[in-house]
């Protein structure tokens, strides 16, 4: 029997465990099993194959079942999820439905997850943008955050690397406010976007129109071919999983990549119950983990572990690891595990009519479109609010069609559409929101999930430097449409709750004091060595910017450096 043990320990003990497939999990296998580390990485949904399990990426819309409009039985069982834009027929399956995996809302939150190999990265908008010196200097400067243990130098030549391999498109636009990348030919600007960027550029001197920077590859390189990803083809319904490879995934790139090396072992349905404390070596050993199907517990272990689950299940996850040395979960000697979540508001939109450009349109798809870069408080404090925001910007020409004939009249009607004799225009707020202690998950003390695990509960919301900043949003873009002739201008504030952002932040914050933060420079808990937090969780602050391609960044560098300084004996 003894021997028995030894040999089921030994096939359940890696080099490494990394604990998510999504975006920044992906790159941690890669890295992991790149320089050499039996790796296990843990999906706690199925398993989703590159091409041959995207279902629908191939379908017409005349070949749903319900011309992809979900279902009414869907949307009242799913008041949550049937909130997020991507969620429909034709993506249904890559999405967790409300009752899968439960959680508490001491204030409203709309929660979106996604549980398979490679989580969101399926349905994310893919939008990239590097932070700059004044980010990571922000919390500093201003006093709402702990200062970041990093700089912008220190994490350049990491955007660069992963940059190269996922792909991004995008101009050289020269802003020290959202600094140039490795870019692959731009998507372009249609005539009234083009006019917009020219007429903001003549009347401000710090506010800029530039196109979209996204992770789809317009003009491949031999690093894509060689992962067998292929051009965007524009079809604009990647959130159905692109069987191309025509936008970053883990599915498309990373995961591929890193199970070429012979060195990574994927086990789906994989739901982790907490990270395995060895109070003897002052280090973590392994991973406790409760199969999905059968409910059987088990444990793998490893010298170094990538936490990786998506920032609030990561926050979930430490808080769940408890042991004599970490009663309160894995590293809080502070005390701040979950504390200090933030998000981004999206909560405002701005739309017009522009009445010039009737002699044009457009034609085609595009899967991107222009972007407005924060200009509110970037080299000095200029409002009453902290930080700022970015904007989303389009235009678009639309057709309409006569309905009112009939027969014959009707049928003429409906097959030659006209334009309509305006161009529509709008834009979308990305405002950075300030991480507070009053914003935090916890454990629920008395609701478990389906595998036995204590329920998250969330308590975030907005507060007075996001109603400030929204007032902001409006009036300032409402002068700059006016200033470029558009007009109808109307605004509009949902009020819609956090959560739908899917931009999530902190709860595990890194920060140059064990005693205010809980990761060092390194993404490594200052307490436990041997294990990192690389995704959402661990962002000190959240600055405008979409964030998954620091995620990408942090991951490579910190897997980078635990290699070298496990191969020293250090982890």
């Amino acid at each position: 029997m003894s021997n028995l043990n030894i040999d089921s320990v030994k096939a359940q003990t890696f080099d490494a465990i990394v604990i998510g497939s999504g975006i920044s999990g992906g790159w941690a296998a890669k890295e992991l099993t790149g320089k050499g580390l039996r790796t296990l990485v843990l999906e706690r949904g199925r398993e989703v194959k590159h091409v041959t399990d995207y279902p629908t990426t191939m379908m017409q819309p005349w070949e749903f079942e319900h011309r992809n409009q979900l279902k009414k039985e869907v949307r009242d069982a799913n008041p949550i999820i049937s909130k997020c834009y991507a969620f429909y027929e034709g993506t249904e399956q890559f999405f967790v439905k409300d009752a899968e995996h439960p959680y508490v809302q001491e204030k409203p939150f709309d929660w979106i997850r996604g549980y398979q190999t490679g989580g969101k990265s399926l349905m994310w908008a893919r939008q990239t943008q590097r932070w700059s010196e004044f980010d990571f200097e922000g919390p500093a400067r201003d006093g709402f955050a702990v200062d970041w243990p990093i700089r912008y130098a220190d994490i350049a030549p990491w955007y660069s690397y992963v940059e190269k391999f996922a792909g991004i498109s995008g101009n050289k636009d020269g802003l020290a406010s959202l600094p140039d990348g490795e870019f692959l030919p731009p998507h372009e600007m249609n005539c009234v976007e083009k006019y917009f960027s020219q007429e903001v550029a003549k009347n401000y001197k710090d506010r800029h129109i530039i196109m979209g920077r996204a992770a789809h590859l317009t003009q491949p390189k031999q690093i894509h071919f060689d992962q067998g990803r292929a051009t965007c083809q524009h079809r604009t319904i990647c959130e159905r999983g692109c069987p191309y490879g025509g936008y970053f995934s883990s599915n498309s790139s990373t995961l591929p990549w890193a199970a070429r090396t012979g060195k990574m072992t994927l086990r789906p349905h994989s739901v982790v119950h907490s990270i395995i404390y060895d109070e003897k070596k002052g280090k973590a050993k392994g991973v406790r983990v409760i199969d999905a199907n059968t409910k059987e517990m088990i444990e793998y272990y490893a010298r170094i572990i990538f936490v990786n689950a998506a920032a609030l299940n990561s926050n979930l996850i430490l808080l769940n690891s408890t042991s004599s040395r970490f009663p309160n979960g894995l590293g809080n000697d502070s005390g701040l595990l979950g504390k200090y979540v933030a998000f981004h508001n999206y909560r405002a939109t701005i739309n017009a009519e522009y009445e010039g450009y009737l002699d044009s349109t457009t034609d085609g798809r595009r899967p991107n479109s222009p972007y407005i870069p924060r200009f509110r408080n970037v080299f000095k404090q200029e409002t009453d609010f902290l930080r700022g925001y970015a904007s989303g910007f389009s235009a678009g020409r639309y057709s309409h069609d006569d309905r009112s004939g009939m027969g014959e009249d009707l049928k003429n009607g409906l097959l030659n559409p006209s334009l309509n004799n305006v161009w529509s225009v709008g834009s979308h707020m990305m405002g950075e929101t300030i991480p507070k202690e009053s914003n935090y998950v916890a454990l629920d003390k008395n609701q478990v999930d389906p595998w036995g695990i204590p329920q998250l509960k969330i308590s975030v919301d907005y507060d007075d430097n996001d109603v400030k900043m929204t007032k902001d949003f409006f009036e300032q873009l409402t002068e700059m449409y006016t200033k470029a002739g558009f007009k109808n201008i109307r605004t509009y504030d949902s009020n819609r709750t956090p959560g739908l952002d899917i931009h999530e932040m902190g709860g595990v914050r890194m920060g140059k004091d064990p005693k205010t933060s809980l990761l060092n420079k390194w993404n490594a808990i200052h307490s436990c060595s041997n294990v990192f937090v690389t995704d959402g969780a661990s962002m000190t602050s959240t600055s405008t910017q979409n964030p998954s391609l620091t995620y990408m960044a942090l991951t490579a560098r910190a897997a980078d450096y635990a290699v070298k300084e496990m191969k020293k004996g250090n982890l």
